[in-house]
């Protein structure tokens, strides 16, 4: 089965842990017009491409060439991992304080969400 471009922003969305409001948020949208970015039902522009791609941190390229295969292949079907690195890449680690400093902003941007209700 061939993944569409929207699929594969849903399965970058997910994996970086972020909800469909807080992207929707950062790109000036509403939730269900993201939504249906990520269904198909509206057409992904370079625009609406690179801005996807700059919150996740990617390039756009990359989006299209997502492919979670990559993501899961060490895996087996039982979950654990094949093989185990202890030393984790200077890349790496910045990615996860990244990814960190992401989800801060989205636990404020929740907050905040919280406190106008």
């Amino acid at each position: 089965m061939k993944i569409n471009l929207g699929q594969k922003v849903r399965q970058i969305r997910e994996l970086k842990g972020y909800s469909q409001e807080y992207i929707a948020s950062k790109m000036g949208v509403s939730q269900r017009a993201y939504s249906k970015m990520e269904n198909n039902e509206t057409r992904l522009d370079w625009n609406k491409i690179s801005r996807i791609a700059e919150i996740f941190g990617i390039e756009p390229h990359e989006l299209s060439s997502f492919d979670d295969n990559l993501i899961f292949k060490n895996c087996i079907q039982s979950g654990k991992i094949e093989q185990l690195n202890n030393n984790m890449p200077e890349k790496l680690i910045e990615q996860y304080e990244i990814r960190i400093k992401h989800l801060e902003g989205e636990i404020g941007f929740l907050r905040d969400m919280l406190k106008k209700d």
